[in-house]
């Protein structure tokens, strides 16, 4: 039976917290470790299982693992195991790990050779891998799908040629993937409509170091000059932005006191601009957040009066990944605020869960919800749920935290995989949460 959290909620909670390496960074980061047979150095690791299980996937491939701390680890790809990535072990582990898919572009470059399994990991809609098994094919990869395994094979026995391709959308993973596929790669590939997320453009500094040569790192339309081989290189990630945004609406809801430290203010985007149209004051203090305690905080409007929208939208725009923190805090603003989660569908379905609490919700479709403010007036009422995806599962916890009475929030497993240690640093800031 996997393990639950039960929360007492009403708390105002008090001091520092600091946020974990980018969960979606480390992906990429730790799967660029196999461009090079050197020696890679990569801090502010997260210690979550998605993490832990690409590293040990990794190992378990050849891959010489020195973990110097939780958050530091020494890499060197000099003896990978080929064969181990066509066996059914591989085949098995690798299937319960979505970040697996990562390590594709980094073998297809060095070896010629890759095998993906089908994606396993969250409920939250279709997330296709066209964009990566596209790009591979246009760099001239041959893919084969095995169905009898559920698995897709890739070859490129003359190696890669660098090529202009255009994404068909601007996948995070997918361009990373293509990217460390193309480093190697013979001649210029030239991708647009490139993703330029922070994580996207931290594994291009990250190359660079190592003697790629990748220019347009933050714009859409990235060139790379084909390179005969990488070295070795030390990298550290930035902090997780999802989980500063969640601690800035975790700060609201709960009429806390918080500072969030080393919080990588310069690569958070508009995301403090979005807290701030919920009416949430937050300082920016160097390089901390800090979020006063507030009694109560006021949706804005649109400049003519018309209700304030939030959507995701790739970066620059705002992240589909707090769209559920914004849902959440929502609940107890003044004013009404429309959601509308445009990349996934089906991920805003947790909002039954919040109208159990209590929560003036109106889910319109699978892509939109409006939410009413409460105010304050009513508090949410603690309930028993189960988290459906990792961000869905920290915007219940917010929710609770935030309610009266006992909530139990089971599946708790699918908040592990995004947030390290989550309950023991809230209860750092006097949360009554405990694992159970």
């Amino acid at each position: 039976m996997s393990s639950a959290f039960e929360v007492r909620g009403g708390n105002r909670l008090k001091g520092e917290i600091i946020p974990q390496g980018a969960k979606n960074e480390a992906l990429q980061i730790i799967s660029a470790v196999m461009l090079t047979p050197e020696k890679v150095t990569v801090h502010n690791i997260p210690d979550i299982v998605d993490v832990n299980l690409l590293i040990e996937l990794l190992g378990d491939a050849g891959v010489k693992i020195h973990r110097i701390s939780r958050d530091v680890c020494e890499f060197q790809a000099d003896n990978i195991d080929l064969d181990y990535l066509q066996s059914p072990e591989f085949k098995k582990k690798s299937g319960r790990l979505r970040g697996s898919v990562m390590i594709a572009g980094p073998l297809l470059s060095r070896f010629g050779r890759a095998f993906i399994p089908k994606p396993g990991g969250d409920k939250i809609g279709r997330r296709r891998l066209d964009t990566h098994i596209i790009g591979f094919e246009k760099l001239g990869a041959r893919f084969v799908y095995d169905s009898d395994d559920n698995y897709f094979r890739l070859e490129a026995e003359g190696g890669l040629k660098g090529t202009y391709m255009l994404l068909d959308e601007p996948s995070v993973t997918g361009t990373a993937n293509i990217v460390m596929a193309a480093v190697l790669a013979e001649g210029t590939t030239t991708i647009y409509n490139a993703a330029c997320e922070p994580y996207l453009q931290q594994l291009c500094k990250m190359l660079n170091s190592m003697g790629a040569n990748i220019s347009g790192v933050g714009s859409n339309l990235l060139t790379i000059e084909g390179v005969p081989n990488l070295k070795g290189c030390e990298h550290t990630m930035l902090p997780d932005m999802i989980e500063i945004g969640s601690f800035i609406g975790l700060a609201a809801m709960t009429q806390s006191e918080i500072t969030i430290k080393n919080a990588g203010v310069d690569s958070l985007g508009i995301i403090p601009e979005k807290f701030r149209q919920l009416g949430i004051q937050l300082e920016i203090r160097g390089n901390d957040i800090y979020i006063p305690s507030q009694e109560s905080y006021e949706i804005q409007t649109f400049l003519d009066g018309s209700i304030l929208t939030i959507s995701d939208h790739p970066w620059p725009g705002f992240t589909p990944d707090l769209l559920s923190i914004v849902l959440v805090v929502a609940t107890q603003a003044k004013g009404s605020v429309m959601v509308h989660q445009k990349m996934f569908e089906s991920r805003l379905f947790f909002v039954d869960k919040l109208i159990d609490m209590g929560a003036q919700i109106v889910l319109c479709d699978p892509h939109r919800a409006v939410v009413i403010g409460l105010g304050r007036q009513h508090s949410l009422r603690g309930i028993t749920m189960s988290s459906p995806d990792i961000r869905a599962g920290v915007s219940l916890l917010i929710a609770a935290l935030s309610a009266e009475g006992k909530s139990t929030i089971q599946n708790i497993d699918q908040i592990d995989r995004g947030y390290q240690y989550i309950d023991e640093r809230l209860r750092n800031l006097g949360a009554d949460i405990k694992r159970v």
